[in-house]
């Protein structure tokens, strides 16, 4: 998809009701772990952001995926939005997108237009909620992975995500005694799943709808 067309039926898209908890249980692994919708948060949640950034490059619509290190942790390894969590001295949640964003890949906050905010999304393993940020850049960002936070930067087209072929599913062997039954998205050769692949479901909702 082109970029300026994208923009638009964000921030037409933005303005409408969400697709919210449908799309999020669309792409989420089974068996559904219901905490993760529960209007109820635990009360010690921590909050955080991640950031949606479209750019255009010849025209086409483009935004940025990373792929964490392998660490000791839940999403060691994992595809990831760029984002993390809400600090003291952050103003609101988009402060804390825009601040991630800057940290992870080198995005100059400055630079970035704020469009709104998809459908906050709780994380169990890690006890996040989080909120994805959308914003766009009228020129391509010089991305600069973080070294300990980004293994690599995956520079993704809305078109490719929105086609059909991309969509998949598949069993995780999470651990020897634990298995899900995961829809993901197929991208530059990574599994995208959990969270990241929720977030993009919504997204992929809103931008279908607008078409």
């Amino acid at each position: 998809m082109e970029f300026l067309e994208v923009i638009e039926i964000l921030k037409t898209g933005l303005k409408n009701p969400l697709p919210g908890i449908d799309a999020h249980m669309d792409m989420s692994p089974r068996p559904i772990n219901m905490k993760r919708f529960n209007p109820e948060r635990p009360k010690n949640h921590r909050k955080g952001a991640v950031l949606l950034l479209f750019y255009p490059d010849n025209g086409e619509a483009f935004f940025p995926l990373i792929k964490r290190p392998v660490y000791e942790g839940v999403h060691s390894g994992q595809i990831a939005l760029p984002g993390g969590k809400m600090e003291e001295e952050d103003s609101d949640l988009v402060h804390t997108a825009l601040r991630e964003a800057s940290e992870e890949v080198g995005v100059v906050p400055e630079k970035v237009e704020i469009i709104g905010t998809m459908t906050e999304l709780y994380i169990a393993p890690s006890n996040f909620l989080v909120t994805p940020v959308i914003g766009f850049s009228t020129f391509k960002p010089d991305f600069v992975p973080e070294e300990k936070e980004v293994e690599r930067i995956i520079q993704t087209t809305v078109r490719h995500l929105t086609s059909p072929e991309v969509k998949k599913q598949k069993t995780l062997e999470i651990s020897k005694s634990f298995r899900l039954d995961t829809p993901y998205f197929d991208i530059d050769q990574e599994v995208v799943w959990g969270a990241t692949a929720m977030i993009l479901g919504e997204l992929l909702q809103i931008l279908e709808k607008g078409k």
